[in-house]
């Protein structure tokens, strides 16, 4: 195993990547993750035009984050483990207009996070 496959990084997801089927089809396994939440934040909904995304989603509506910088928010979720390489599949998984940042989630622990832009 190579030294990105061996690396692990918290991934936490709100959205379609709980979902175990898009798991399965873009990290080929069912993550395992935990409870966790993002506090400072609030869910959007969103239009995605991207074709090829709401077809592998099955919908062109979908939650995003927004930041509010109040800390009585927050966006509950899951936090997963996985390895550089998968944190890679997940941004080819994500559509554009999407971009990946580290946050502290409301356990202490850090984590990417996918927003849009």
């Amino acid at each position: 195993m190579s030294a990105a496959e061996q690396t692990l990084e918290n991934l936490f997801s709100y959205g379609t990547l709980q979902l175990p089927e898009v798991q399965l089809e873009t990290f080929g396994r069912k993550l395992e993750g935990e409870p966790d939440a993002l506090p400072g934040y609030k869910l959007v909904m969103i239009t995605i035009t991207d074709e090829d995304f709401v077809i592998k989603s099955s919908t062109a509506n979908h939650r995003s984050l927004r930041l509010t910088g109040n800390s009585t928010g927050v966006v509950e979720g899951m936090v997963f483990k996985v390895t550089s390489n998968e944190l890679e599949q997940a941004d080819r998984y994500e559509p554009e207009g999407y971009e990946r940042v580290k946050v502290q989630l409301r356990s202490g622990a850090t984590a990417w996070v996918f927003v849009h832009k």
